[in-house]
């Protein structure tokens, strides 16, 4: 579910911005999230490999837990370097972006969390 979310926010992100640069044009998806052609790509990449998981709970499992991580260090990096500027100098962020992120982090790895141990305790 979480893969189909990503894939359709990279494609429409590619309707409000598609330009690639440091960080070249960025706009706002519904007026608050900024985006760009590299923050699209990210999303349109991170939710591809959700999709392709999707059959198996082990690596479903793997992938919650570890792009839920990766997504709490991107809201970490963000409000480190500031709203308005860009990681790696290339994919915008700013405050709403970094509270997705940590939302969409934090319910990554409590989802993987809780499908392990769902998984060891049916088996006892």
């Amino acid at each position: 579910m979480v893969g189909a979310v990503l894939v359709a926010a990279g494609i429409v992100g590619f309707f409000y911005s598609s330009a690639f640069g440091t960080p070249g044009n960025t706009e706002l998806v519904l007026g608050l999230l900024g985006v760009n052609g590299w923050h699209n790509v990210v999303h349109l990449a991170t939710g591809a490999l959700g999709l392709a998981v999707m059959g198996s709970v082990a690596y479903a499992r793997t992938y919650a837990v570890v792009l839920g991580a990766v997504y709490v260090a991107l809201a970490i990096w963000g409000v480190i370097i500031g709203s308005g500027q860009s990681i790696l100098g290339i994919v915008p962020i700013n405050g709403p972006d970094d509270l997705l992120h940590l939302l969409l982090g934090i319910l990554g790895v409590a989802a993987g969390v809780a499908s392990a141990r769902k998984a060891s305790t049916s088996s006892v």
